[in-house]
């Protein structure tokens, strides 16, 4: 075989590797975009969370936005015994059972997704209720406590000025805020189908 045929040979096959190395990399192109998208932006228990926000009267991406910020849908025991999804305290958690007429609760339901995202839920509409449906007051409440929350606004309401996020004094639950927000808006902009929006 002379080098010129060899040569062509090569070309041929080096030219058919880049044809069906392309076409692979077209293939599997989503799949790559949708394994980094579950790494950067994880979406589980859509069916619970879409079910609650029908519930609740919650935006789904607001729910999916408070579960990214708390535990990036990997359930978990905080140091401060905060439990599953949406870091529910046991505290919290007995709070929200008497409140909602339950008798059966137990610390550890707050492992079930299921429990954990109903319980989360009930507890976010109820700072919306409480704070006249302020989002910024409700999640610096969600992660500050409503003692501080409370305190935070009768200070502002006594040199007569507006509370906003930048108000809020402490660095994490500001920040927290800001986070929830703008995992909100991803989870609306990627997920909007998965969520019912």
């Amino acid at each position: 075989m002379s080098a010129k045929v060899r040569r062509r040979r090569r070309l041929v096959v080096l030219a058919a590797v880049l044809v069906i190395g392309g076409l692979a990399a077209v293939l599997l192109l989503p799949l790559g975009e949708k394994a980094v998208q579950e790494v950067t932006l994880p979406l589980r228990h859509e069916d619970i969370i879409r079910q609650q926000a029908r519930a609740k009267h919650l935006d789904p991406a607001l729910i999916a936005g408070v579960i990214y910020a708390e535990t990036k849908f990997r359930a978990r025991r905080s140091a401060a015994g905060a439990e599953g999804l949406m870091q529910i305290t046991p505290a919290t958690a007995r709070f929200i059972a008497h409140r909602s007429g339950g008798t059966r609760f137990r610390e550890s339901d707050l492992a079930n997704p299921q429990i954990n995202i109903q319980y989360g839920t009930y507890y976010l509409r109820y700072l919306l209720d409480r704070y006249g449906g302020n989002e910024t007051l409700a999640l610096a409440a969600y992660n500050g406590g409503e003692g501080n929350v409370d305190r935070w606004l009768v200070q502002a309401s006594k040199r007569a000025e507006q509370f906003t996020v930048d108000d809020i004094p402490f660095p994490e639950t500001r920040a927290y805020v800001e986070r929830v927000e703008q995992a909100r808006s991803d989870y609306r902009n990627t997920y909007a189908h998965e969520l019912g929006l």
